[in-house]
This record gives structure tokens, sequence and C-alpha cells, in this order.
């Protein structure tokens, strides 16, 4: 295979599932963790290798270094694999997204911007779902008519804090989430909901839903439920690992135990709450994004920069949310029409966040 991300957390899940299933890992694209890159490389022996920097690259203990964006795309046509597992962060992953299916290689795809930007430009068809979310979806799906589909949401790190104190709450404070440990941007994307309109979009791209929501699940045990026209809904149950969606992405079929089933004595009780403006305030975007879904490329170029933003310190956490709101409406008429637009509106939007027009 091919591992975009691959110090990440997504890389080293499935890392250890190519270990597992005995997988030949050709090719390894990694950001700035160069230590736990040496490592992977050590054990696994990669034909190429990339990385973000390229004042990285001579820390780099290979022969085959390649830099950068457009080292990525190198790698990815150099490489024999057919089958790529792109889990980059952020639009990043968009430019490798495109090259995979342009090169006729398998999309295991766990970098969510690429369809939250682009998705009318992908062939969703040929797309395997990494998001546990949208692995839950597909799983339930069987042939039969649907009516709706749900996905759920942990809630983020703030979900019982006081409204009133929302906006003192610290960035180390937003990075504590309350069910399990990710990288900076997806946390702080589940402590404003914005990943969960992100989701929403991709369902919308895979699966041609039209009627799609979220609801918080605090347990993070239920990932998806399907609303069928019989009236019968089902939900897909599991505990919260990656594992379980990376081996069906790796491997398409799963004939083995991956996770310890959810012992429903265990949970005990379940407890759902709706999602809240007044708490959420992105929400108040999900029902025109979901009809307008050429402007997610407006939405993530502002939430990126918000967000750095509030890692530095710069605003807080319900400033998120008025800088994004502020972009996508000046932006609403936008309709890109192929890659070269995204890029320009991508490029545009960042400016207009940062404040720089």
């Amino acid at each position: 295979m091919i591992l975009l991300g691959s110090t990440g957390s997504i890389g080293v899940n499935t890392l250890k599932l190519a270990k597992k299933f005995a997988l030949h890992v050709e090719t390894l694209v990694a950001g700035k963790n160069i230590d736990l890159l040496n490592k992977q490389i050590e054990e696994f022996h990669p034909k190429y290798v990339c990385v973000s920097e390229k004042d990285s690259k001579n820390r780099v203990k290979h022969d085959r270094v390649f830099v950068g964006a457009e080292g990525i795309l190198e790698v990815i046509s150099r490489s024999q694999s057919d089958l790529v597992v792109n889990a980059l962060v952020g639009f990043a992953g968009l430019a490798p997204s495109i090259k995979t299916q342009e090169l006729g290689k398998k999309l295991a795809l766990a970098n969510k911007e690429s369809l939250v930007v682009a998705g009318n430009l992908l062939d969703t068809d040929k797309i395997i779902p990494i998001d546990s979310e949208h692995f839950g979806l597909k799983y339930l799906l069987n042939g039969r008519k649907v009516t709706s589909m749900t996905i759920t949401a942990s809630g983020g790190s703030f979900r019982d804090t006081p409204l009133e104190k929302l906006s003192l709450m610290s960035v180390t404070q937003a990075l504590n989430h309350p069910n399990w440990s990710m990288g900076k941007k997806i946390t702080i994307d589940s402590a404003t909901m914005t990943n969960k309109i992100f989701e929403l979009l991709e369902a919308k791209w895979l699966y041609g839903c039209q009627n799609l929501d979220a609801i918080i699940e605090t347990k993070s045990i239920i990932h998806a439920f399907v609303n069928f026209i019989d009236g019968s809904t089902t939900a897909h149950f599991a505990n919260a690992d990656m594992q379980l969606p990376i081996s069906f992405a790796l491997k398409g079929n799963i004939e083995e135990e991956i996770l310890p089933h959810v012992n429903l004595l265990e949970v005990g009780n379940l407890e759902f709450r709706e999602i809240q403006e007044a708490r959420y305030p992105m929400w108040e975007l999900r029902e025109d994004i979901l009809k307008n879904p050429q402007l997610g490329v407006v939405l993530n170029a502002a939430n990126e920069i918000s967000v750095a933003k509030f890692l530095n310190n710069e605003i807080n956490i319900l400033d998120i949310a008025k800088i994004n709101k502020k972009a996508y409406r000046y932006f609403e008429s936008v309709r890109p029409v192929n890659l070269d637009d995204i890029f320009e509106i991508d490029k545009e939007v960042r400016k207009f966040s940062k404040g720089d027009l």
C-alpha cells in the first residue's frame, strides 16, 4: 500500500494492521514526526518516503526521500501499489486524492477534506471510507430503500460546560476530549461540531442521501443509524477503535475478530442529546451547506484558519464559528466547477479569514 499520513493516529493503526495482515507497505508519507517515521522505515522497509518539509529530509534514514506537496504526488505516481490510504489532515489531502483516482488506484479515505471541498470531482463509487460514521452507514446499507441517515457525535470537550463559560475555555481544556485522544485539529473540530458538518457533507457525496442529520451519543458506542422506508431503524454498534473501518478498507472483507463486541450490560445505558446552536453555533450552517455542498471549500478554508488562530491563543472557541460564518456568507455565491477553481477559492477564503482582504 501507499500510506499518506503514516505518523498520525490513523497511520499508526494502519501500520499495525498491515503487520497483522502481512501487507506490503511500499510508500510512507509523513509530516514532522521524523523520529517515528524512522522507526516505521526500519520496521516496514518502504521503497519510497516523503516528508512535508525540506529541512527534515536529511534526518530521514532512507535513500529515496521526496518532499512537500509535489513529492506526495510523485511517490503516488512512482509506486506500483494499487491501494492508497489517505490519512493526511486538512486541505493538503485533496490533490493526492485526485491523483490517486486519476491513476486508477483504490482510495481508502480518512481525509474528510477531500470530499468536503471537492466531492463533485471525485468518483465516490470508488472510495472506501475510513471514518467510523461512514463505515457504519455503509455497514448498515443492504439495498433497501432509505428515508434518512443519522450519524452520531461525542459532543466534544465542552458538551457539559456551562454556556456562559464557553468563551473562557483554554486551548488545553479544548484538547481534553472526553472519549478519546486525537490530533489537535480534529479535537477542536469536535468541540465546535464543525467535524460533524463535514461528515454530513461526506455522507451526502458518498451515499446520495438527501435527509441527513446528527445527534450526540455520549459514549461513542453507536456510530450511525439508518432509517428505512418501512419504518424500521438499524444502528451500528462498535467499540470506538479505528482499526475496524481500517481493516475493511485494507482487506475488503473481514472474517475474524478485530475488536471485542460491545457488552451492553457493561454499557448499562445510552444517552442521546440534540445538537444545539447555543453550544455549537456552527450548527446553524448545517441545512444550508447540505443544500449548497459546493460551499464546503469555503467552510473548510475558513475553519483551518480559525482553528489555527484558536490554537495560537488569538481567539476564543466561539470566535471560530464567527470567522467561519462570516467567510461562508461573504463567499456564498461561489460555484467551483474544477480543481483550479477550488484552489483559487481556498486561497481567497484564507486571505479573508486571516484579515488580509
